[in-house]
């Protein structure tokens, strides 16, 4: 909607600002309708996200090769030590001892140092080994591991450095000599999975030649692969090195450091001993000596032990492994992350320390390699918080050890926690991650901190489904999977809460919690009445995910007694509560006949029935949903359950005119799950109705000729543009010219008899008639038509819906199939698609059954199955059409079904042309099973299965979607502020600018009618509608008016004088729109149309130049229009005797302030609808024998006025009983009111106007009219405006007369302007604006003006 600038700035709106306020507070406070999510969404669950964070192949190391070749004493030739120069060896100067003793001391510490990480795997020590002995080694290390990953550590420091060739150095048996050992040997010995630590010099050559080599295995693996006949295919194949790991001290050019300050061996002491080097190389920075009393020595004798983290050498160790571990994962890219940290215990150990051995090696000029490589994270800002942990506890060390002190606690994972909290409240989602996600996780583990780390988890996990991707990629899945074991009460709420929003990004975890007997921590949760409800509402989603489609699941959770459980808060006040409760009971009976039994046993369904009647629709539709699933396909029949089937489906018919489309797919579901249960009682009830069909002729209201109807023909150029609609599904795309000619040889032409055909849209409407006039792509996919099906519906009695319930159990099947009928002709496509394929299918299955032997000529076809395509093709034929042509689309549907014999047309006829876009109206997603087409009984072998195939055709595209798109609450933030509630909200920015507007129209307009209108005759608008305007709206503070033909709405701009938008209702060909309502018209506007069916749609996105028209909603808003006056169009030649006209067609009126809908028409009762609950909640008899032709209701007094065909105009209280509410009854008019109106004020009038142009004002106290005036006779269209009391009269002589209260003739308009003077036309309808001095006039010429006050008045 484009900003009216010109009108927020013009002069004659400088009125105080104190009214504004005032103004403005009556908008904030009306409620919205249809704007809730199931009005906005599509309604289906969201993408799943491809999870990666599940290790499809966790590994361990399971055997360890320390080669050592040391050689001690003797050093080696290129290296020339410093004096004094770095000794150590794990811990130990090998000059202490005999060479012998130190070498095998060295390498039992070694082990030592490896088993703190890795304490169940094989280790094998090789100490100055020679080929030979690390060959052996290697090979049966290999052998014993499998699968699995081994490592090989070589420590290099008494032989030569590695090779630029690839080698390195072990000795000759006698130590006389240094023989080199090739890496690619190793390779071929040690294969993959392996992971290889060199700490030596120039290690970085090792890494080098690995990777070369291992691409050189790679080529000749591909040459062998491509040509097996080449030498290289002959011998046996080297393994593949993809999956090698390597870490290396240094650089290929650089030599290990030689600080005699410093072990020889620092990188294996940075990798097996992290927390003994750390603290010595702390003490030896400058910065060291700020904590006084420190030294070498005291270091030695820190208490605890690593793996204690109450005590100071644990803590250490734990915030350690947090520190490395959040720096890794914030700095890896994620895949790296999980491959290293993540997999094997082993290997997330060394590569932890190895960025420690980064940044200590990095100080000595030492650049540790790593393959797969790292970035560098030896300046990450993490490492000052590692320094603070160090320095906060060493300086605690003289008083602990001299005087016996407490140890204080490191404040690092609170602090940590406090930074994840900052972070939290300034979260934004396009900001880089938390960095401290890998610490919360580390924090779950100390019960200190756990609540509150839990806290903030939550509350991260709520920022949407990216968050809980994240959390799962850290690894968080086993931490809160344990947690389920703890019995601690204030985890609960934490815990469910996570939990909840894990599985509703990735359910795949109920496998999981089901094995650890996670499910019995929800159940217990659930049952735990001192929970909140928001709580128990996690529960059962968690619940309803672990018995979703997962029998182990169901098991557990029926031996928990989930069921009692569930069916004990069905009814709590806590809407979706009764809703997760209802889906999860709907869950477990799925294909789970033991859970169904023990429903019966609890009267189940009984206790549901309660739920049909929710004032939340999706609670009724979880009620249907688990309702449907109960009767669903189970395996055995009894007479018991059969009678249990019955009377669920009679409690399930009831909701046939429920007012929300989503309750009323789930009833198709639901009633479809009966149908493949009872298919043959189905199919026989199915053949019943088509021979019915066919020997009842009922004269179809789209057959009855326009004869009397003065609409000229329309030239072709006039034909309009529709724009094409998107209801979700498909409403279908509308027509354009190009396929409108395309569509006329397919056209059935019978309507139009005179030689000239007229157009209007509706008749190329696909929403009805769509099979069966203009045939559709896949046309022979359905056997009944929508109008057949609409025929039937009528054959089979129109009130015999009233009296459904309570009918004898014989006739269920029939009750049943009366449903599917009516749900197939349902204002809301994706309803009556829905419908419309599961009566095809019973029918498909009916006729085939019918002739198993026959072959299908088309002959036969033609008789058996009335509207199967050839016979509409003969009927066709008779006008002088082509008939339409089967499918030529290459879907797979037609392509790979084979068709029954006989049933192609002739290829000589012209390939049929998909009209309208190319979309076929029903047929869509119309999957289908080749059992489907089995010739019968006779082809004996598939015999035994044909039901099966039949089964999963209806099944499997049987469902809505809407428990997946529940589940979605749970995916999206919850703690969030809406965005409508966010003051600086864009969202919140638009509203106060239209709430502003409005006011600013009110003001303004107010000001114009109070100073008195005295012509209103000044032509501000003129254009020639697309249609025959037949209703007529403006919208309250837009510049935008909508004009209804037939079956179509058109929108201009009377300001600027063009067309808006132009689309089509979907209203089958012989109904009509007969009223219209603007709903929100003070926000978000929606359109409401009424047709004289009875249905009532609801569209959005109109006149918007982005998007197409969308349905919100539609639903039948009166069941049973009298079928007498439908469908026959309104003559505009007036015979004063209104009864024979078309009747009223339906009336609405419309209530911002409550939301509320009257409804009424030809029928005999006002029926209510609450538009928040989309229920009908009063039926008001109106207690006359003719239509209602107009209302008009005022909330403050809880009144409705309503004019009748009779003359008699009638007022109802709605707040007292249906018999009581008739509380006055005017009988002064002596023909057919055309107009009724309350005033709202509180002494407001009733004002009502006869088709003879008499219009009496009637004062609720007074028994008789206090006021009569006259206007014009032959009344075709009346009008009151509501501030400034002026009554303007249309008539058939072709003359719009406007009178003001005193009944004087202020206007009499009877030509255009401008159009050398042109005479109006007879007029079809007209308007005035809510506020402004504006009329809007439709003719039956086509054209659609608007009047206003003169010019000096705006």
């Amino acid at each position: 909607m484009r900003m009216d600038s010109d009108l927020l700035h013009s002069p004659a709106l400088g009125v105080g600002g104190g009214e504004e306020e005032e103004s403005d507070m009556t908008d904030w406070n009306l409620p919205l309708t249809f704007m809730k999510k199931r009005h906005s969404e599509k309604i289906e669950g969201s993408k799943a996200l491809a999870q990666s964070w599940r290790m499809k192949d966790r590994m361990k190391t399971v055997s360890v090769a320390l080669v050592l070749c040391l050689n001690v004493g003797v050093d080696p030739p290129d290296v020339v030590k410093t004096s004094p120069c770095a000794r150590l060896e794990c811990w130990i100067d090998p000059l202490s001892m005999s060479p012998q003793k130190a070498l095998e001391s060295i390498g039992a510490n070694l082990q030592k140092q490896y088993e703190n990480w890795q304490p169940r795997a094989r280790y094998k020590q090789s100490l100055d080994p020679t080929v030979d002995e690390v060959k052996k080694l290697c090979t049966s290390l290999r052998r014993n591991a499998k699968e699995e990953r081994v490592l090989f550590h070589y420590n290099g420091h008494g032989v030569p450095r590695p090779t630029v060739n690839g080698e390195i150095w072990v000795f000759n048996k006698n130590y006389t000599q240094y023989i080199p050992l090739s890496v690619y040997d190793l390779q071929t010995w040690m294969g993959s999975p392996s992971i290889f630590v060199y700490d030596c010099s120039n290690a970085g050559i090792i890494v080098k030649s690995f990777k070369q080599f291992a691409l050189q295995r790679e080529q000749e693996l591909e040459v062998a692969a491509i040509n097996p006949n080449h030498p290289l295919a002959q011998v046996p194949l080297p393994p593949s090195m993809k999956n090698c790991i390597q870490l290396a001290a240094c650089d290929a050019s650089e030599l290990l450091p030689m600080n005699s300050d410093l072990p020889a061996d620092l990188f294996t002491s940075c990798l097996t001993t992290p927390i003994k080097i750390a603290l010595r190389w702390f003490c030896m920075q400058k910065s060291a000596k700020l904590v006084p009393g420190v030294t070498l020595d005291l270091i030695e004798k820190i208490p605890g032990r690593l793996n204690d983290r109450r005590t100071p050498l644990g803590e250490l160790n734990w915030i350690f492994t947090a520190i490395t571990d959040t720096i890794a994962w914030n700095v890896l890219p994620r895949d790296l992350f999980q491959k290293l940290f993540r997999q094997d215990l082993l290997v997330a150990s060394l590569f932890r320390n190895f960025l420690l051995a980064e940044r200590i090696m990095r100080s000595y000029n030492c650049t540790p390699v790593s393959s797969p490589r790292l970035p560098p994270t030896y300046m990450h800002a993490m490492w000052q918080a590692w320094d603070l942990a160090v320095d906060i506890c060493l300086s605690q060390l003289p008083t602990i050890i001299e005087e016996g002190t407490a140890f204080k606690h490191s404040p690092f994972f609170a602090e940590q926690l406090t930074a994840f909290q900052v972070w939290l409240t300034m979260g934004v989602e396009n900001r880089n991650p938390p960095e401290q996600l890998p610490i919360v996780l580390q924090v779950l583990l100390s019960q200190v901190h756990r609540l509150r780390a839990l806290d903030l988890l939550g509350r991260f996990l709520d920022l949407g489904p990216w968050a809980v991707s994240l959390a799962l990629s850290v690894g968080i899945f086993p931490y809160v999977l344990k947690l389920l074991q703890s019995s601690a009460r204030e985890l609960r709420p934490l815990l469910v809460f996570i939990w909840a929003k894990i599985l509703a990004v990735d359910s795949s975890c109920q496998a999981d919690l089901v094995k650890d007997n996670g499910h019995k921590y929800f159940l217990s949760v659930l049952a735990d009445p001192y929970m909140p409800a928001e709580h128990r509402t996690m529960a059962a989603f968690i619940l309803a995910v672990i018995v979703n489609s997962y029998n182990t699941g169901q098991e557990a959770c029926l031996q928990g007694n989930l069921i009692a459980i569930c069916l004990e808060q069905l009814n709590d006040p806590h809407p979706l509560l009764r809703q997760w409760v209802a889906i999860c009971l709907g869950r477990i009976w799925q294909n789970f006949d033991s859970a169904r039994w023990c429903g019966v046993r609890d009267s189940a369904h009984e206790k549901l029935y309660s739920l049909l009647s929710d004032p939340i629709p999706e609670v009724r539709c979880a009620a249907v949903f688990a309702l449907g699933s109960f009767v669903g396909n189970s395996a055995e029949r009894t007479d018991h359950s059969t009678t249990i089937d019955h009377n669920v489906a009679m409690m399930l018919a009831q909701l046939l005119n429920d007012g929300s489309p989503v309750v009323r797919k789930e009833l198709v579901v639901a009633l479809s799950h009966l149908v493949v249960q009872y298919e043959s009682n189905f199919c026989t009830v199915a053949l019943q109705f088509m021979e019915e069909e066919r020997n009842y002729a009922v004269p179809s209201p789209a057959s009855t000729t326009e004869a009397g109807n003065l609409t000229p023909v329309r030239d072709s150029p006039a034909i309009p543009r529709l724009r094409s609609v998107s209801s979700y599904g498909n409403i279908r795309a509308a027509t354009t010219v190009r396929n409108l000619n395309k569509s006329l040889q397919n056209l059935n032409l019978s309507e139009e008899v005179g030689g000239s055909v007229t157009f209007s849209p509706g008749n190329l409407s696909t929403s009805s008639s769509a099979s069966s006039t203009l045939g559709s792509p896949d046309n022979d996919e359905y056997i009944l038509s929508f109008e057949t099906i609409d025929k039937m519906r009528r054959v089979s009695s129109y009130s015999s819906l009233n009296s459904l319930i309570g009918v004898s159990f014989n006739s269920v099947y029939t009750q049943i199939w009366r449903v599917l009928l009516h749900l197939a002709a349902d204002p809301y496509p994706e309803v009556y698609d829905l419908a419309m394929k599961v009566l095809n299918s019973i029918a498909y299955k009916a006729t085939m059954n019918a002739r198993p032997q026959r072959i299908l000529d088309s002959g036969s076809l033609t008789q058996s199955a009335p509207a199967s395509p050839t016979s509409k093709g003969t009927h066709i034929h008779q006008v002088g059409g082509s008939p339409p042509m089967p499918s030529t689309s290459s879907s797979s549907l037609t392509n790979e079904v084979p068709k029954p014999a006989g049933r192609e047309l002739p290829s000589s006829r012209p390939p049929y042309t998909p009209t309208l876009g190319g979309q076929a109206p029903h047929s869509h997603q119309f999957t289908r099973t080749r059992k489907m087409f089995d010739k019968g009984p006779d082809q004996g072998a598939d015999d035994g299965d044909e039901g099966v195939g039949h089964r999963n055709f209806i099944t499997a595209a049987m469902q809505t979607g809407l428990c997946d798109w529940s589940a979605k609450y749970f995916a999206q933030p919850v703690m969030k502020i809406p965005e409508e509630h966010d003051v600086e909200s864009h969202v919140r920015k638009e509203r106060e600018w239209r709430f502003l507007r409005n006011a600013l129209v009110r003001r303004h307009s107010q000001s114009i009618t109070q100073r008195g209108i005295t012509r209103l005759d000044d032509q501000i608008f003129i254009n020639r509608n697309p249609g025959v305007p037949s209703v007529v709206k403006f919208h309250p503070f837009n510049p935008c008016i909508a004009v209804a033909d037939k079956d179509s709405i058109c929108f201009w701009d009377w300001e600027k004088g063009e067309k808006l938008d132009y689309f089509y209702n979907g209203n089958p060909r012989y109904t009509r729109i007969t009223a219209m309502e603007y709903l929100n018209g003070h926000d978000c506007s929606l359109l409401l149309t009424a047709t004289d069916d009875g249905a009532l749609r609801v569209w959005k996105n109109f006149a918007d130049l982005e998007r197409n028209p969308e349905m919100v909603t539609a639903w039948q808003g009166l069941s049973d229009m009298l079928p007498t006056t439908r469908g026959l169009p309104r003559r505009v030649s007036i015979h004063l005797d209104r009864s024979k006209q078309g009747g009223a067609g339906m009336v609405v009126d419309w209530e911002q302030e409550t939301g509320l809908l009257m409804t009424s028409g030809d029928v005999r009762v006002i029926r209510i609808w609450d538009t928040d609950r989309e229920m009908k909640i009063q039926d008001i008899p109106t207690g006359a024998d003719s239509c209602v032709t107009s209302l008009s209701c005022d909330c403050q007094r809880s009144l409705i006025a309503a004019g009748l065909g009779d003359g008699s105009v009638r007022v109802y209280d709605r707040r007292m009983g249906p018999n009581e509410s008739r509380v006055v009854t005017y009988r002064e008019h002596s023909a057919w009111v055309v107009k009724v109106h309350l005033q709202k004020q509180t002494e407001g009038n009733i004002i009502s106007v006869s088709v003879n142009g008499d219009v009496r004002f009637f004062e609720l106290r007074m028994p008789d009219s206090v006021n009569v005036m006259q206007t014009v006779k032959g009344l075709t269209a009346l009008d009151i405006h509501p501030q400034a009391n002026l009554i303007a009269c249309g008539s058939m002589n072709q003359f719009i007369a406007v009178y003001n209260s005193s009944g004087d003739v202020i206007s009499n308009i009877k030509y255009y302007d401008g159009f050398m003077g042109q005479r109006i036309g007879a007029i079809s309808c007209l308007a005035f604006h809510p506020y402004w001095p504006h009329l809007a006039v439709g003719s039956n010429d086509y054209y659609m003006s608007i009047y206003s006050a003169e010019k000096r008045m705006r």
